[in-house]
């Protein structure tokens, strides 16, 4: 019984963990308005924290803030490394890490007449 026990708690605490990945930003007007407002909401989807600190600056800021994501003047090119503390951290990383490494998305509205 104890085993299990452990099990349970060993899921609990790989669920808890601080998780962290670090991703160039490659979308050609980097994080203006709309990617922004995308990052956010996904960002909000998940219970935990999520931090982003920009180009090795030292300075985290609330990746759930979209003030603090515009104004963090995210371009092409900068380095952004994402964080997350919590329940989901590791699943909010990897889908924060994809957003940007698909270019938020913006595939998908190309093709729509004006």
């Amino acid at each position: 019984m104890s085993d299990k026990r452990d099990a349970r708690i060993s899921q609990v605490d790989r669920a808890m963990a601080q998780r962290q990945t670090e991703i160039e930003v490659v979308h050609g007007t980097g994080l203006h308005a709309r990617p922004s407002v995308i990052f956010t909401r996904l960002a909000k989807s998940f219970p935990c924290t999520i931090e982003i600190e920009v180009n090795g600056n030292s300075i985290w800021l609330n990746g759930k803030s979209i003030v603090k994501v515009m104004g963090a003047n995210i371009r092409k090119g900068s380095v952004l490394k994402i964080r997350a503390d919590g329940i989901g951290a590791a699943e909010a990383v990897a889908a924060l890490k994809q957003l940007v490494e698909h270019n938020f998305d913006e595939g998908k509205v190309e093709g729509r007449n004006a």
